[in-house]
């Protein structure tokens, strides 16, 4: 643990030495240097833990993506951390354990970022099954994952009325409450979190790379990339190649020749943020008119509702004006909101698709659209060590991150530090540590009166080992406390950290996955908040006025 210890202080040194762009420019220069044990081609939740599973075992990995690090899909989740309940209908009780497990496991391993939340559930009258039977499965649920979370409880209509106002009980048979959990910071910052962990053990990561296409040649894969930013192309050697590109895997393995198992179809969903609806940190669930549960969650100041589940042909969709009608019909048929909310209240959108696995050979035409989980698979061709990671969520990260460690292991690299704990938060006697300084100095009385957590907490929960950097700063010069943008909890030195560690190479790169300003201000809020430019500044230097212009 001290070694941990002087890992974290010594940060500061480094970051003196590197800003934004000087990080991803000596990253870049690194890429063709040597041979990588694993060059892993994409940096959303899939290829980030892959990276921070096997930089923390010893291995020397490389990451590039096309876009920033979670940029696409990943950026575009429910915040949810979960077991998969609506999985119990389907009958698959081994993926449903699993997920729970995997759940309980990243709440003990991450207890300041993956936290319980409990769903606040209302079934309507003539639901296709009965709100006793509904509230049973939720006990099996909750023995799935041995007990971990609070019990479940069952709500009568006049319980679900004192307990939310905010719900229309008229069409209500019951209703219960169970729990999950929830990412308290945005998706795309919790998957960066993976990509930091992989640089700090001496991982090389790069955004805005992206793969042209790999050749085997002998016993090294030779990957021919692109800096999407300046142009240049560099050649990556690696003995092992890993596809975690997301929806896109199917296209990167065209690229390398590579035949597979399995392949990917997709999904659309979407959510639409509002102002917020109910001040308490719940969420409340329906069943939405096409049967799949429907979510209300707290999102800060706001809150998000969603989401749909519609099959489309192309990973990149957009919202349509039918799918935020299908959401603010739910909502609006479900809450009693005064005003029905209409699309001039919609803050912010997000959607994605969620890429469902199936077998290569399977028929297109699915029956139960709905039915299809989200279960991961990893095709791997050991002649040529080559993995391609199919599907997956947030909840399973993991165990993805073990099972690539377990087949690279199996391909012969060696992996020095195999058995060494690779993830979860610092040792609790660090978090002490960082408590006591924090106290010492008073942090919390630097804390806006606007904020509804704790200074020190947020920090903590944001930076973990490096928040001892930002106390140093603080206790240097206070003005480094400073809130930037009104409104928004950032301080002039998680500005000034995140350009030094952060990797942001466009303004959207921090208003919307390193933070989660750009989903709860609106477009025009944002452009004319106060401090913005200061913040650009601070992570842009010279070309701050462009990157301004750029983002709006």
């Amino acid at each position: 643990m001290a070694r941990g210890l002087r890992v974290g202080w010594n940060l500061s040194v480094v970051s003196q030495q590197e800003a934004t762009m000087q990080l991803r420019e000596s990253n870049i220069r690194k890429l063709p240097q040597g041979v990588y044990d694993a060059l892993i081609v994409g940096g959303g939740i899939n290829g980030a833990i892959s990276a921070a599973a096997l930089s923390g075992q010893g291995a020397r990995v490389a990451l590039i993506d096309q876009r920033d690090f979670a940029g696409f899909t990943s950026q575009q989740s429910s915040n949810l951390i979960w077991g998969g309940i609506k999985y119990l209908e389907s009958y698959d009780y081994a993926l449903v354990r699993k997920l729970c497990l995997s759940r309980n496991h990243l709440m003990r391993s991450y207890p300041s970022r993956v936290q319980e939340m409990r769903f606040f559930v209302t079934i309507e009258q003539g639901f296709r099954l009965h709100p006793l039977l509904l509230w049973a499965g939720t006990w099996v649920y909750w023995l799935f994952g041995n007990g971990f979370t609070q019990v479940p409880h069952l709500f009568c209509k006049r319980t679900i009325q004192r307990e939310e106002p905010v719900v229309k009980t008229e069409n209500a048979a019951g209703g219960f409450e169970y729990s999950d959990a929830y990412l308290h910071d945005n998706d795309a910052r919790f998957v960066f979190q993976f990509v930091r962990s992989a640089m700090d053990r001496g991982g090389i990561a790069a955004n805005y790379v992206e793969s042209l296409g790999a050749r085997r040649q002998g016993d090294l894969w030779i990957t021919q990339a692109r800096d999407v930013i300046a142009g240049q192309e560099v050649d990556i050697r690696s003995r092992v190649l890993i596809n975690a590109a997301g929806p896109f895997v199917d296209q990167h393995n065209l690229l390398t020749g590579e035949q597979t198992e399995h392949r990917h179809v997709f999904s659309k969903g979407i959510h639409l943020i509002v102002p917020r609806i109910t001040p308490h940190q719940r969420i409340l669930a329906f069943f939405a008119d096409d049967g799949r549960l429907f979510f209300v969650m707290p999102m800060g100041v706001c809150t998000c509702i969603g989401t749909t589940d519609t099959p489309v042909e192309s990973p990149c969709a957009e919202v349509t004006d039918e799918d935020r009608q299908f959401v603010l019909d739910n909502i609006n048929e479900r809450l009693n909101l005064g005003q029905p909310l209409t699309q001039a209240d919609i803050i912010a959108e997000r959607c994605g698709v969620r890429p469902l696995v199936m077998k290569t050979q399977a028929d297109d035409n699915i029956r139960d659209w709905l039915q299809w989980s989200r279960k991961h698979a990893i095709d791997v061709d050991r002649t040529r060590a080559h993995l391609s990671i199919f599907g997956g969520k947030l909840t399973d990260c993991i165990n993805v991150g073990d099972e690539v460690s377990d087949i690279v292991a199996q391909l012969g690299v060696a992996l020095p530090q195999r058995g060494d704990p690779w993830y979860g938060e610092p040792h609790a006697s660090v978090r002490e540590e960082y408590v006591h300084q924090a106290r010492l100095m008073n942090l919390d009385g630097y804390a806006s009166p606007e904020s509804v957590e704790s200074l020190s907490s947020r920090l903590w929960r944001r930076y973990g080992q490096q928040a001892f950097e930002l106390l140093a700063e603080i206790r240097e010069d206070p003005r480094q406390a400073e809130v930037l943008i009104k409104g928004e909890d950032y301080l002039r030195c998680e500005i000034q950290l995140a350009k030094r560690q952060e990797m942001i190479v466009k303004l959207e790169d921090f208003l919307r996955r390193r933070s989660k300003i750009a989903l709860v201000m609106r477009h025009e809020d944002i452009r004319n908040a106060e401090g913005l430019m200061e913040v650009c500044e601070i992570l842009f230097g010279d070309q701050a006025r462009q990157k301004f212009e750029e983002y709006f």
